[in-house]
């Protein structure tokens, strides 16, 4: 077994067949308690008797799939101190206030502008601004690592728009160096902008949606947070406070603020085709890309749309491959790196180029560096 995966040329059979494409048709059929309903009525139908083997297996596989999903259902029911008889209100898009961290490019941009078309009020907060013809967005400069910037045009926006209703802090910065060549410069940037800013945000927005007793507050974490990568020290650690953030920020919701309407709902995706790692090399055999795909921002912003039409707190995972990540840890070493291996995660980075969230000390992107250049020939 060599040091690093092998890496070939990408089959476009693969590129529409992945575990999730596998996963979602599986969980409407053999997963689905409705279908594995009619599976011991088919048999009863065929002359097999109620104690034949075929039909009390089948009736015992429904049973089973019957209480997963009334566990998965009760779980999600009981976390969001729902009704059993009747769920939330209609949601009204034309009545929220949506304020996007970091909404001037990749998924930011593409939340905004798919919210403006909803006829959502959209707020983004960015050092630049979103190239949109959308009449619904507003943008206010602000770097939001700032606490200082943050609160001046929170304020502003509070009088001049209204209360904001959802806050999605998506704003992040990558450096992709190992940990003896980051600068302090570098730590402070990523967790400046991957996590305090989370904080600043918070503190700016959340008293307005205590007083309402309504909001929903998203957070954009990363599967990174869930598991270590080399040359992702920073990256990894500032994503891992975001997973706890939101989870102690939902038990002072619900226990200390008494606000338990205020949902919470944290996001960990994969890796994203975004201009953030555009530049990262992942392997391209089939297998990989059938167990572990690259998620478009289409996907992931649809799943926050989703999530907040259905007025519940929950976690994202997604692809389906990121749902294993938090139990990484308690494998067996061996397996543990063999995983990692098969990732090619400790590799990804090696020719890894900062595209998003540079400073002015680090100069322009070298447009003639190869991965640059393939990276504008991607976005």
């Amino acid at each position: 077994m060599s040091d690093e995966p092998s890496y070939s040329d990408p089959s476009p059979i693969f590129d529409s067949l992945d575990i999730d494409l596998v996963v979602k048709v599986l969980a409407h059929t053999a997963f689905s308690p409705f279908f594995t309903f009619f599976i011991p009525i088919f048999y009863l139908f065929l002359g097999a008797k109620v104690t034949d083997s075929v039909v009390v297996i089948s009736g015992v596989y429904y049973v089973a799939i019957s209480f997963f999903w009334f566990f998965k259902w009760y779980s999600r029911l009981y976390r969001n101190q729902g009704n059993l008889l009747f769920g939330p209100g209609r949601f009204d898009w034309g009545e929220q206030i949506v304020v996007i961290t970091g909404g001037s490019s990749g998924i930011g941009e593409l939340l905004a502008n798919t919210l403006a078309v909803r006829n959502v009020n959209v707020v983004v907060l960015d050092v630049n601004p979103i190239q949109t013809e959308n009449y619904n967005i507003s943008y206010y400069k602000c770097d939001v690592s700032k606490w200082e910037e943050v609160e001046a045009v929170s304020k502003q926006i509070i009088e001049e728009i209204g209360q904001p209703t959802v806050l999605v802090n998506n704003a992040g910065v990558v450096q992709g160096k190992l940990i003896l060549d980051l600068s302090p410069e570098d730590v402070k940037q990523t967790f400046n902008v991957n996590t305090l800013a989370h904080f600043w945000t918070l503190k700016a927005f959340l008293p307005g949606m205590i007083e309402a007793k309504s909001g929903h507050i998203f957070t954009m974490s990363s599967v990174m947070g869930l598991v270590g990568s080399a040359q992702m020290t920073d990256y990894c650690a500032s994503k891992a406070a975001l997973v706890l953030l939101n989870e102690s920020l939902r038990y002072e919701l619900d226990k200390r603020y008494k606000c338990p309407q205020i949902r919470t709902t944290l996001i960990t995706p994969g890796h994203v085709l975004t201009p953030l790692f555009s530049t990262t090399k992942l392997p391209t055999w089939p297998l990989f890309k059938f167990l572990a795909p690259s998620l478009h921002p289409v996907t992931v912003v649809k799943s926050i749309i989703a999530a907040m039409d259905e007025q519940h707190s929950q976690t994202l995972m997604m692809p389906f491959y990121t749902q294993f990540a938090p139990f990484m840890p308690i494998l067996p070493s061996f397996l543990r790196d063999l995983f990692q291996w098969m990732s090619g995660a400790d590799y990804a980075m090696q020719s890894f180029v900062k595209v998003s969230g540079r400073r002015p000390e680090e100069g322009p992107v070298d447009t003639q560096s190869p991965r640059e250049s393939l990276a504008k020939k991607e976005f």
